[in-house]
């Protein structure tokens, strides 16, 4: 169940992209599970992958072909992630390389794969290799929407983003989808994010650019607090808009396509929350008063973890002890829980570490039977604050998992 608004703006196309879309048979018949993104000759590409240690063969294989050469194409596959499968996964991820290399006479490195689906198993890599063919005839610029439904696994809706802007008269354009449901807690990285501009932008700026947006954004969501072996989000800017590049992080465009970037990432985030496996609330915990960002950051995701919370707002419970449990055990050092005070939405929960004087559970039951709610802590230490999104853990939840290879 999605909560909140999920609909997708029109996708603008970006000039320099052109995507694939084809069924391959992966996991399933019938469905469009094989995605290929074409990219222009003389693009900068930047990308961000997961840090879990047993990350998959493809991200092994893409990490190395990002810093060999420019990529001129992406190829991503739902219903297998090709993670905890060795060697064989390793000769599988290179080989979907090499077949699209083959087809489209670019060099294999110059392919980056992704895959997402279920970890454990090998790759069928002639399933994928069958479907490349179908899926090259069918780039088109204007694909944005189709591949944000052929990169979907437990996703309920397909998910994407689009603007454009004004720069001394010239316009700007970045579109991006993401797809993510459950196992969603990015590290330096997102699920499966594919964003594109047709700005030029230097390669060491745009990395860095990717870097900081992700942060504030994919780096600040969480279903269950599972980081996926296969985590990746890239960043394309085509430069067909004809600007001079952006070769420094300053400047009018530089700041325009930051502040859109930040936008477009922070709602491919969010929607992934909204579209949470089994969600019926939308969370947001915003931590304020902090010593650092790294201790308002361990506050908001020791809230947003604890399934005692999430199943109680699932509840609309307002059993706002559990909160105060979960900043007792965030781990900051030295805590005065004499000093804090917590909120939902504007009512005052908790003042000076008890119970406030205002407080009525009827306030509380309010506001829990909302479909969007934001916890609000003060800590009382400093002058630093975050924010962390998450969703509630509802029946289906287990289902959805439970029931995950059937």
């Amino acid at each position: 169940m999605a909560v909140g608004d999920l609909s997708l703006p029109v996708m603008l196309p970006i000039n320099g992209v052109r995507i694939g879309i084809a069924e391959s048979g992966i996991r399933y018949k019938n469905r469009r599970d094989l995605v290929v993104f074409e990219i222009a000759e003389g693009a900068a590409t930047a990308a961000v992958f997961t840090t879990n240690a047993f990350c998959a063969a493809p991200v092994h294989v893409a990490k190395a072909h990002l810093q060999a050469g420019s990529p001129r194409y992406l190829v991503i596959n739902t219903g297998n992630a090709n993670a905890g499968t060795g060697e064989p996964g390793m000769v599988a991820a290179q080989v979907s390389c090499q077949a699209l290399a083959g087809l489209t006479g670019v060099a294999p490195e110059q392919v980056l794969p992704f895959s997402t689906g279920v970890i454990g198993e090998l790759l069928p890599v002639a399933r994928l290799q069958a479907g490349l063919p179908a899926a090259l005839a069918a780039l088109d610029a204007d694909s944005w929407t189709a591949a944000a439904h052929g990169i979907m696994t437990t996703d309920t809706l397909p998910k994407g983003a689009s603007e454009q802007f004004t720069v001394d008269g010239k316009t700007y354009k970045v579109t991006g989808i993401s797809k993510g449901a459950g196992m969603i807690r990015p590290n330096m990285a997102t699920m499966l994010g594919y964003v594109a501009t047709d700005a030029a932008v230097a390669p060491d700026v745009l990395q860095a650019l990717l870097r900081d947006v992700v942060e504030g954004s994919f780096n600040r969501i969480t279903i269950d607090g599972d980081t996926s072996t296969n985590d990746a989000c890239v960043l394309i800017a085509t430069g067909k808009a004809g600007n001079a590049p952006v070769t420094r992080p300053e400047g009018e465009l530089y700041s325009a396509l930051h502040t859109v970037l930040t936008r477009v990432f922070l709602r491919l985030a969010q929607l992934i929350v909204r579209d949470g496996e089994g969600a019926t609330k939308f969370m947001t915990v915003r931590v304020e008063g902090g010593g650092n960002i790294q201790e308002c950051c361990d506050v908001a995701y020791a809230v947003a973890h604890s399934p005692l919370i999430k199943t109680a707002f699932f509840a609309s419970d307002p059993n706002w002890g559990r909160i105060l449990a979960a900043i007792g055990r965030s781990g900051v050092p030295a805590l005065d829980v004499s000093k804090i005070n917590v909120w939902l939405d504007d009512v005052l929960l908790c003042q000076n570490g008890g119970a406030a004087a205002s407080y009525t559970e009827a306030q509380g039951a309010a506001v829990m039977q909302q479909a969007e709610i934001t916890i609000r802590i003060d800590l009382g230490r400093g002058n630093y604050s975050d924010t962390v999104w998450t969703c509630d853990f509802s029946y289906d939840y287990v289902k959805i998992n439970a029931d995950y290879r059937s």
